[in-house]
């Protein structure tokens, strides 16, 4: 397929296709029961009207915020059992107040359709991990008895509503089963992935002091097991809030002294009981990377949640029964959290517990076909190293159930766009977004009814106010800008955990602009609605005055086949100078030679701008990352500063530290 003008879209969808997809149902009816812009869709809509469409409701859906998300509540029929006094009692930021009064429980809402006859014994959860050819089946009535029995076992054992329930697990059924059974209860549910150290997951949960610990003896990944339980005991040690330890033997270890099995406390056959919880109750706490201090304890609330991942999995992924919903992730990743919302609108989520690369690159496209799963998600990163393995899914695996693939963690770059649509599949609905653990979703992202545009994110997400904004702090069009929020959405955070007076919480996003959200990434909305993510602000290099974003760089130094990774940072330097050195990893068998500098210089110079020319061009070994696979950008400035290690990052918050110390040896030689 090659490449279409920059002015036609990579792919539109089918008129038949769009008007049989929930946010058109979903507009159609808000018009008729709450206001919003009718606008009927024609088959012979072109993609202007397509896209004037989805902005007047859009626009509705952000002016009209109350109306809105009340439309969300009935459309899927949400069920109060204390029916709200307003939908937005206050829409100061931060501080927004949501349906005070009403009373609801999020697990009560996926686990509805135990009751339903129709699908009870239909499968809500597959399951695959390295070791498995074929998936393993969990139906809605075995998750629904298995999440009674363990919450019914938790409340024996002194579990009650805002107690908090820790999970040191993998991405496997038994995971979701205890976010669930923590939920149903009104505790507070958190989690850490089991390759994150001790010393990573106690800086997490000590915060939280948790009352149980659901603990796995160790997970399989790249072929390998990889033993936990000296991990799991230290945590023991580590938190004496602990009464409850609930050992899952995913390597068939024994369950250690003091906890109780896992089988036990699930075997019962239990009806779950679903505690009334206010709107505003926390439903759990993610965290923030952590890699320059402690990480933030993130609050999100039962009902926000809710209302914000039915809107994002019905409206922008189009899920619903039928569907299965495949997201590469690990529970210390938001995006696990939003997995579980595919139950939420009924359709079967896919857990996959092992590495997306082994045995081989083409691992996780081999999931996907095996599962057939019809909407699937990965990162930039994958798909990036799926096009330098050169790999062929679409040609070699039997991916006709996939209608949507989605993408995050990072900017996917053109370069990716026209991978998928050339080596996935042509007809497939690339649903690129961004968001953060911060909201728990997508600020920008896919919609159904759009044409999608290469390297351009397809629009602002519903009752989302998205802009771009300058640094006079003015919105624009067609300029890179701060991403910023001008309105509240359900799902930002109530607070932080332990910021009592909310300094912190205020401090992370209010900072720049006094009651209006900064995310901290650099974007461009465009003219016709979509949006271009150009990584974060944070980091952002500063050039002659120009700033420019990091990820545009990288986008086009790493299509070059002999790097496999790079970073650049931008460093003021005393006396007015600016250093902006590019460290790159080598494909194997690959030289940075001068012939090499010479062609990434010359794509840069080319493809960018001069601005973008590296002034030195530097081979390392690795780059660091996040526990969740992030490239470190502020931590690595910081570090070539001249600031010491222990004092620029958060050593337990990333992947490898002697990729750092290397950062700390140049920025002392650059001293000296």
């Amino acid at each position: 397929m090659s490449t279409p003008p920059k002015d036609q879209p990579l792919w539109r969808p089918a008129p038949s296709r769009a008007a049989a997809s929930e946010i058109v149902r979903f507009q159609a009816w808000a018009a008729q029961q709450h206001g919003a812009p009718a606008a009927p869709l024609a088959p012979a809509d072109d993609d202007e009207q397509a896209a004037a469409r989805y902005a007047a409701l859009h626009a509705w859906s952000t002016e009209d915020l109350g109306r809105f998300w009340q439309a969300v509540a009935e459309w899927y029929e949400v069920r109060f059992s204390t029916e709200p006094e307003t939908v937005l009692a206050d829409a100061t930021m931060p501080g927004a107040r949501w349906f005070p009064g009403a009373r609801l429980n999020y697990a009560g809402e996926i686990l509805r359709r135990v009751d339903d006859p129709t699908c009870r014994d239909e499968a809500a959860i597959l399951h695959l991990d390295e070791t498995t050819e074929q998936p393993v089946e969990v139906t809605w009535r075995e998750l629904g008895r298995q999440v009674g029995s363990l919450a019914a076992a938790l409340r024996a054992r002194g579990v009650r509503p805002g107690d908090r329930v820790a999970g040191y697990l993998p991405n496997i059924p038994q995971a979701v089963v205890a976010l669930l059974a923590a939920a149903s209860i009104g505790a507070v549910w958190t989690s850490c992935a089991p390759d994150f150290g001790a010393r990573s997951v106690l800086d997490r949960f000590q915060q939280l002091e948790p009352a149980v610990l659901i603990a796995v003896d160790g997970y399989h990944y790249g072929g390998k097991d990889h033993d936990r339980t000296e991990v799991v005991a230290e945590l023991r040690r580590e938190l004496p809030s602990l009464h409850t330890v609930v050992h899952v033997p995913l390597l068939g270890g024994a369950t250690p002294d003091g906890a109780l099995a896992w089988a036990d406390l699930t075997a019962d056959e239990t009806e779950p009981v679903f505690e009334q919880v206010p709107f505003e109750h926390p439903l759990w706490v993610l965290y923030s990377s952590g890699t320059t201090g402690l990480p933030k304890a993130i609050v999100q609330s039962q009902g926000g949640i809710l209302l914000e991942h039915l809107k994002q999995a019905g409206l922008h992924l189009d899920l619903g029964p039928g569907e299965r919903f495949l997201w590469y992730t690990s529970t210390g990743w938001m995006m696990w959290n939003f997995l579980v919302a595919g139950l939420l609108v009924g359709a079967t989520i896919v857990t996959y517990d092992g590495s997306p690369g082994h045995p081989d690159t083409g691992a996780f496209w081999s999931v996907a076909a095996r599962t057939r799963a019809t909407v699937v998600g990965t990162s930039a990163a994958y798909v990036i190293a799926s096009r330098k393995a050169d790999l062929h899914p679409g040609r070699d695996l039997d991916l006709s159930a996939v209608r949507c693939l989605g993408t995050t963690g990072s900017p996917l770059p053109p370069d990716g766009f026209q991978w998928i649509y050339d080596e996935v599949k042509q007809d497939i609905w690339l649903a690129s977004v961004s968001g953060g653990t911060d909201v728990c979703s997508c600020f920008v992202g896919g919609v159904p009814t759009l044409p999608v545009y290469l390297g351009e994110i397809q629009a602002p997400c519903l009752g989302a106010a998205v802009e771009s904004w300058d640094v006079q702090g003015k919105p624009h069009t067609d300029e890179v800008g701060e991403l910023v929020v001008t309105k509240p959405l359900p799902s930002m955070p109530t607070g932080f955990w332990n910021d009592p007076d909310g300094t912190r919480y205020r401090d992370s996003y209010f900072d720049m602009y006094p009651g209006i959200w900064r995310h901290g990434d650099w974007i461009t909305a465009t003219s016709r609605g979509t949006v271009v993510i150009h990584g974060r602000s944070d980091s952002t290099l500063n050039r002659q005055g120009v700033r420019m974003g990091s990820a545009d760089i990288y986008e086009v130094v790493e299509r070059l086949p002999e790097i496999a990774e790079s970073l650049v940072i931008g460093l003021e330097e005393p006396g007015g100078g600016y250093w902006m050195p590019l460290f790159v990893v080598l494909a194997p068998g690959a030289a940075l030679d001068e012939e090499l500098i010479g062609r990434i210089r010359s794509s840069l110079r080319t493809e960018l701008s001069p601005r973008h020319v590296p002034d030195e061009v530097l081979a390392v070994t690795g780059l660091p990352h996040t526990l969740t696979g992030k490239r470190i950008e502020v931590p690595v400035k910081r570090l070539l500063s001249g600031t010491p290690l222990a004092q620029a990052v958060n050593p337990g918050s990333v992947d490898n530290l002697d990729h750092l110390r290397f950062f700390e040896e140049l920025g002392r030689s650059r001293r000296a």
